[in-house]
């Protein structure tokens, strides 16, 4: 492994070919607070990799601001358009007022019927797989699952589900390096084109779904505006799909893996619940979230100026040494207290959603039998934001038979 002053941290490739547990733990060590040169036109940006000093970012709402935008690509070109519009980037009474009005849609009383739909959908999709004996669990159940459930809240039609799997998939990460930028801004465009149409259409004919409850929400006296209904919708369906697919993918990948702590969640030795937890620590599909500091403030030694970009690497921290073991695969760990959902005003509004789909396919694969093994190599997704595999290709030798 290369110096961390050798790397670029914005090279999707570097996420995505190499294993970079050796640099953040040199990073956590020697260099927590880590600045990046400026580079090929963008501009430098610090880096925090240790879990105390990621949550404490988290907390700090007042001097790292995410009303600038999340994402390191942004944040370096400037900012986001949809800054102070889509609850990710908003912050303060807001940001209070708007996550409110979303809870009523993400309540777990709001969310019963669909977690009831999603055991449905999983025991279904995981049967059809275990059928066919082989194929791409990221494509077969994965890329599956998490799509049905958000579409199912916004009431997204189910001829459009598919090209939008396409999108999602296309808008925040690539199977390559080549055109990952040209291919990124097209699926942003085309996700935002299609939203466009389903929010003039609820704004003319409401029903009981998200689209709708952002259509009518008003906040401080004041309707959103089409714009912001839409920035939010686009929000909800990548976060919904993309990040739980990765967590599903990377979770069932280390199951396979490590075949004794696939054998304790069988055999009951490691609760669902707990493997959700470590599934969640394990993979983190957010790699990081991005920050603007607001003021100076001086932190290990180092000042970090006003209308810098500040990246909290939730990758790293979930491997710190605040958890025992922390490079082990360990469902029965205990406390598990990730970051994968973030910290604080900005922990994710769809986590009850996430950890409901993926114990359901957990429930399902721990009573179906047979074995599942690799059947070639996974496909990383390209992207400096997002971790994870496009593609796993698995067997299933179904041992009762």
């Amino acid at each position: 492994m290369q110096s961390p002053a050798d790397l670029d941290l914005t090279d999707p490739a570097l996420h995505a070919e190499q294993d970079l547990g050796e640099l953040w733990r040199t990073l956590r060590t020697e260099e927590p607070l880590h600045w990046q040169p400026p580079a090929a036109g963008r501009p430098g940006f610090w880096s925090l990799t240790r879990y105390d000093d990621v949550v404490a970012a988290y907390r700090d709402t007042e001097r790292l601001r995410s009303d600038h935008g999340n994402v390191l690509d942004t944040l370096l070109g400037g900012g986001d358009p949809a800054a102070g519009q889509m609850l990710p980037l908003t912050d303060g009474p807001r940001h209070a007022d708007l996550r409110a009005a979303l809870m009523k849609a993400f309540s777990p009383r709001a969310l019963a019927a669909v977690v009831g739909n999603i055991r449905t959908a999983s025991r279904d999709v995981l049967a059809q797989f275990r059928a066919k004996g082989s194929g791409d669990f990221a494509r077969d159940v994965a890329g599956e699952l998490p799509l049905r459930a958000i579409c199912d809240l916004l009431d997204v039609p189910r001829a459009d589900r598919a090209r939008l799997l396409e999108l999602t998939s296309s808008a925040l990460g690539a199977d390559s390096s080549d055109g990952l930028h040209e291919n990124s801004w097209v699926s942003k465009s085309e996700i935002l084109l299609y939203f466009c149409d389903l929010v003039a259409d609820r704004r003319r004919r409401p029903r009981e779904d998200i689209v709708s409850l952002l259509a009518r929400c008003r906040i401080g006296g004041a309707p959103l505006s089409d714009e912001e209904v839409l920035f939010n919708c686009y929000s909800l369906i990548l976060g919904g799909d993309e990040t739980t697919r990765l967590a599903l993918v990377g979770g069932v990948a280390a199951l396979v893996d490590h075949p004794g702590q696939f054998r304790a969640l069988r055999e009951g030795a490691s609760d669902v619940q707990g493997a959700v937890e470590e599934i969640l620590r394990w993979t983190t599909p957010v790699l990081h979230a991005g920050r603007t500091a607001a003021v100076d403030f001086a932190l290990h030694g180092r000042t970090v100026a006003a209308g810098d970009v500040v990246a909290l690497w939730n990758v790293s921290a979930n491997r710190d040494d605040t958890f025992a073991q922390p490079d082990r695969f360990r469902l029965d760990r205990t406390p598990n207290r990730h970051l994968t959902f973030a910290y604080g005003t900005h922990f994710c509004l769809g986590a009850f959603l996430a950890r409901a789909e993926i114990a359901a396919v957990l429930e399902h694969l721990r009573d179906m039998g047979g074995t599942l093994h690799r059947s070639g190599p996974a496909r990383p997704v390209y992207s400096n934001f997002l971790g994870g595999h496009g593609s796993l290709p698995l067997a299933w030798t179904d041992t009762n038979g």
